[in-house]
């Protein structure tokens, strides 16, 4: 189901715990339509002058927050700092509402995505995975993909207050359907990208110009999103159109592999990415974006 209708939106009280990239594009486009927002004050935020000046709040800890809320957003980075901010001695579970809805918009494992799940509902609250996919500038425009899963009226529900921040909502199947069809998508985003990486790398090897690499790829079988997104990092050297460092993508292909090994699914290939992606990093540190794998692939 493609959930593509606009729906009359009511104001509802949303905490939002990851304030970072994609996070601060959430939180602009929340207060923007009128929502009461308030945040977990984190050293991972990105600056929040701006959002507080339009009248979101912030609060320390993460039990406060969750006592105050209808609507509990997670933006962090995987699913330790989930489950430490559900399940924490000091968690939202110690002070979740009944009726407050969970939305984990976090890339996590599946497996743990049922067990928070489950613990949630335990609580008389509900739960959604609805992790993200494009970039931090279509989330500052309110126009992510999500990936969700979990019970169809639940996401009806909270359309109208995704709406805000998404232009394409998919509803992926049951509860941890929506981070195995996330963990899908970067194996396949991830893994092209670093193909193209390892291929430019090889290419200049053999005494072919990154122009031509480049032109004659777009003219044939290697046209894309990926393509367009490793092409500036060989023009110019800029990174800028994926701003997506090696650890995260290491993360991401590691909990890709994770859920194929426990599926017993075929995962050799994923296994080869996350193996580029170490060499990037032992190469340049962790911080370095997944486009300067061209650079680690050269020495």
């Amino acid at each position: 189901m493609n959930t593509n209708a606009q729906q009359v939106q009511e104001p509802r009280r949303v905490g939002l715990v990851g304030v970072g990239l994609m996070g601060s594009g959430i939180a602009q486009n929340i207060v923007k339509h009128g929502h009461k927002l308030t945040i977990l004050d984190h050293p991972g935020n990105q600056p929040v002058g701006a959002l507080l000046a339009a009248g979101a709040t912030a609060v320390s800890d993460v039990t406060a927050l969750a006592a105050e809320v209808d609507v509990l957003i997670l933006c962090v980075t995987g699913t330790p700092q989930v489950e430490a901010v559900m399940l924490g001695e000091k968690g939202a579970l110690t002070s979740l509402r009944s009726g407050t809805v969970v939305i984990d918009c976090s890339t996590a494992v599946p497996d743990s995505t049922t067990k928070v799940a489950y613990a949630v509902q335990a609580k008389g609250g509900k739960f959604l995975d609805a992790p993200m996919t494009r970039t931090a500038k279509e989330a500052a425009e309110g126009r992510l993909n999500l990936l969700v899963g979990g019970d169809a009226e639940v996401l009806a529900s909270c359309l109208p207050l995704l709406r805000c921040f998404a232009e394409n909502i998919t509803h992926v199947g049951g509860i941890g359907a929506g981070h195995a069809m996330k963990l899908l998508h970067n194996f396949v985003s991830l893994g092209t990208v670093a193909l193209l990486c390892e291929a430019a790398a090889c290419a200049e090897r053999a005494g072919v110009a990154p122009d031509v690499f480049v032109d004659v790829l777009a003219k044939g079988g290697g046209n894309g999103v990926a393509l367009e997104r490793v092409k500036p990092k060989l023009l110019t050297g800029s990174t800028d159109s994926l701003k997506f460092s090696m650890a995260n993508a290491k993360k991401d292909l590691g909990y890709y592999n994770d859920m194929a090994q426990q599926s017993s699914a075929s995962h050799g290939i994923a296994q080869a990415v996350e193996t580029l992606l170490t060499h990037g990093i032992d190469t340049f540190g962790p911080d370095r974006m997944v486009l300067d794998l061209v650079e680690a692939l050269k020495k």
